[in-house]
């Protein structure tokens, strides 16, 4: 469990998005063990213990659901008739067979990173509009390209236009503020990378213009309809430091309705069903298979490979129904 809990850390500190998964119940025969923990990485790795064969297979595919997703899940493993009087409606049911006959209920809880906010600009509006952010435990990045270095309380300030080296995501917002002075550049930098909210702060009249500067600049109008202009809610005339709450309150609005993805990338790999258990198996590493009419089946313990193996038809057909 310590190798898991330190990867976790590692992982957190690095911005880098991980399932942590909790055996919060269990049922003997099992090899899982309540409070057995496990991290699960984007690439489908576990790190811990949580069951043995049958389970793990089954346990990294919801995980990577749940990453995708970027909600958790209760997971129940066991035989169809063990969770009767412990359902829950919300928890995915995954009925196993296996030959321990033992059940556990495993919670995959996503960790992904918060987003980044990256503000353009250099006014009062910029400035407030990045420290909000960051109170939000957003990671905040002020850009004031060609001004002098400066420091500004939990925010990261770069005074180069270089948005490829923040690594932006589909759940990052961007919000170009630079008051006219470079608006049509930053929102060109903006486009170019896959934030999921791109904002400029200006004059409905002075969007229009923008607008059509970058339409003839060759952007197209599917790349513009991505740009939020004016940005913010419409909390009536504000002053240029309180447009900023205006910005932030639409792009909580958009996070919280669902309007952005996790932007985590998963790797899937080929998986099998057991014709006998039902169970999932990882065909790369699968230690029990049987040829059988020219096709290959995999199975998750050699008692199942052995019961298909000595009634292949059986389980055939169970498949094609």
């Amino acid at each position: 469990m310590q190798r898991a809990l330190e990867l976790a850390a590692r992982l957190a500190s690095g911005r880098t998005p991980f399932v942590l998964a909790t055996v919060i119940w269990r049922r003997g025969p099992s090899s899982g063990h309540m409070g057995s923990k496990a991290v699960i990485a984007t690439d489908g790795s576990i790190t811990g213990w949580l069951g043995g064969a049958c389970a793990e297979p089954t346990v990294i595919k919801q995980a990577l659901d749940a990453l995708v997703e970027g909600t958790p899940r209760l997971l129940q493993l066991g035989p169809p008739e063990e969770f009767g009087d412990r359902h829950d409606e919300d928890a995915v049911a995954v009925p196993m067979a296996c030959e321990s006959d033992g059940a556990m209920e495993v919670y995959l809880e996503p960790v992904v990173p918060e987003p980044s906010l990256v503000v353009i600009g250099k006014s009062p509006g910029a400035e407030t509009l990045a420290q909000m952010g960051a109170l939000l435990g957003w990671r905040a990045v002020l850009i004031d390209d060609g001004g002098e270095a400066h420091s500004l309380d939990a925010v990261e300030v770069h005074v180069t236009l270089d948005l490829e080296a923040l690594a932006i995501g589909e759940r990052d917002f961007v919000v170009v503020a630079t008051q006219g002075h470079y608006d049509e550049k930053a929102l060109e930098a903006a486009l170019a990378t896959s934030a999921g909210y791109v904002g400029l702060v200006a004059s409905r009249k002075r969007a229009a213009a923008v607008f059509e500067f970058l339409r003839g600049s060759g952007i197209s109008d599917e790349a513009l309809a991505r740009i939020h202009a004016p940005a913010g809610l419409d909390l009536g005339s504000l002053p240029n430091d309180q447009i900023a709450v205006a910005v932030l309150a639409e792009m909580v609005s958009l996070q919280a309705g669902g309007g952005l993805t996790t932007g985590v990338t998963v790797f899937r790999r080929e998986e099998a069903i057991d014709p006998v258990c039902d169970m999932i198996v990882n065909v790369a590493t699968a230690r029990w298979t049987h040829e059988h009419d020219g096709h290959t089946y995999y199975f998750c313990a050699p008692g199942c490979r052995t019961a298909f193996a000595n009634d292949p038809e059986s389980f055939v057909s169970k498949e094609s129904q």
